[in-house]
């Protein structure tokens, strides 16, 4: 027997809440779905091409409020998309992005169609931190040019990409960009300490993100990494300018993200930052 929902409440022709009879409410989007329906109608749930749910009542107010203003035609192509992020990172997204990158979207569309733009200066971090979410976001960003006939920015291929890793990672938005802006303050300390001017166009520069992503991303969750007192105190001989700047990167991070850090990261840190010191020369 196909499974039904009944129908809560028609938000327009394309969007319905209904009860379904596992998971409470849901969000059913398709073409046409919500025509000529009523309140406690029962519908066959495979008549959606997507099925969400929005357990946080302040994230379904949001997006309750947000369908009037936007055309119905852009839910269902907001569904492609969200399909197509869903398909290509091979994992299902948090619910927030239904909100989040509609609304994002919507608006951006509008604010390209007037010519107004906003600048990302951290595409260069996030392209490297993120890199599949940062393809992924470009993909989006043609299927958008395409449908639209516009021409969107480039920054925005930065602040989708950064929807998309919120959604896969269950991080808020706030904290990833309290995290790369993190990253690249550090990379600042580092390019002011060695004297040195970093490509970001080179695997240098991609390998140092990396590391300082999965550092900050350490730090967060509490993980230790674990290390060796002889290897420190070897290191702290060896190469004194990079295990000091190593320490300065640590408190750096201490106060910017209100943690303890552990001190075998000064390890990791110091090795990396004779790297970047050894290709200096």
């Amino acid at each position: 027997m196909e499974q039904q929902v009944t129908i809560e409440k028609v938000l327009n022709n394309n969007v319905v809440i209904a009860e379904h009879p596992t998971y409470k409410e849901v969000v059913l989007i398709g073409k046409g779905i919500g025509f000529s329906r009523k309140k406690g109608e029962t519908l066959p749930i495979k008549e959606a091409d997507k099925t969400f749910l929005l357990r946080d009542p302040e994230q379904k107010e949001q997006y309750v409020n947000l369908l009037p203003y936007v055309e119905e035609d852009f839910i269902n192509f907001m569904n492609d998309i969200l399909v197509h992020i869903e398909n290509r990172m091979n994992q299902r997204l948090n619910e927030h992005i239904h909100v989040a990158l509609t609304d994002h979207i919507a608006f951006a569309v509008n604010r390209a169609k007037h010519d107004l733009q906003f600048n990302n200066p951290f595409l260069f971090e996030i392209e490297s931190l993120y890199p599949k979410e940062y393809q992924v976001a470009m993909e989006v960003v043609e299927m958008i040019n395409n449908k639209e006939g516009i021409e969107f920015p480039e920054g925005e291929i930065g602040f989708i990409a950064l929807h998309i890793h919120s959604a896969v990672t269950d991080k808020t938005l706030s904290d990833i960009n309290k995290h790369y802006q993190l990253i690249s303050q550090l990379v600042k300390v580092i390019e002011d300490s060695l004297e040195i001017t970093i490509d970001k166009n080179t695997v240098d520069y991609h390998r140092l993100v990396q590391h300082l992503r999965r550092a900050v991303d350490r730090i967060h969750i509490g993980e230790d990494v674990g290390g060796e007192n002889r290897l420190a105190e070897m290191l702290k001989k060896e190469y004194p300018l990079c295990y000091n700047l190593s320490w300065k990167l640590i408190k750096v991070m201490q106060k910017q993200l209100n943690k303890p850090v552990d001190d075998s990261e000064a390890i990791y840190l110091t090795i990396h930052l004779q790297r970047l010191v050894n290709h200096k020369t």
